[in-house]
């Protein structure tokens, strides 16, 4: 029985497409849902003049809080599910399944862009190769 859902969610707005599906698994199973955004390690921000504008700790925070803000209007299409949000850093699919063995997921709920299978085959993307990976279920809405 699925107890909790992983559900990473990335800058485009496809992405979003499985939050109806991941509300209604989790609704019927009674699981927890967590939302996860991963963004890649930042560098620090130099201005034109070579000073230093953000230091990469800076900007850190600047992406965590934009990532918390987005996962949480997310979160409100996930009523009467409990849900957790978190921000990580770095590549996607290692940040994935790392936060999935750390949450103790069931399942992965991700999206992919609609592609030829000779493309999947070719240059599976991160939803493909997380699903392939994952040592639990990953369900992958294609759109």
């Amino acid at each position: 029985m699925t107890k909790r859902i992983l559900a990473p969610i990335g800058a485009e707005e496809r992405s979003e497409a499985i939050v109806p599906l991941v509300a209604a698994l989790a609704r019927e199973s009674g699981a927890t849902v967590r939302l996860l955004r991963v963004f890649a390690v930042p560098e620090r921000i130099v201005g034109t003049n070579g000073r230093t504008v953000a230091y990469v700790d800076q900007e850190m925070a600047r992406l965590t809080d934009k990532g918390l803000e987005e996962l949480a209007r997310i979160e409100t299409a996930l009523p009467g599910v409990p849900v957790e949000r978190i921000v990580r850093f770095g590549d996607p699919e290692e940040e994935i399944l790392v936060e999935a063995e750390a949450f103790g997921a069931d399942l992965i709920a991700l999206t992919t862009p609609r592609r030829g299978r000779l493309q999947r085959v070719l240059a599976p993307d991160v939803a493909e190769r997380v699903a392939d990976k994952a040592g639990i279920p990953a369900v992958v809405l294609r759109g």
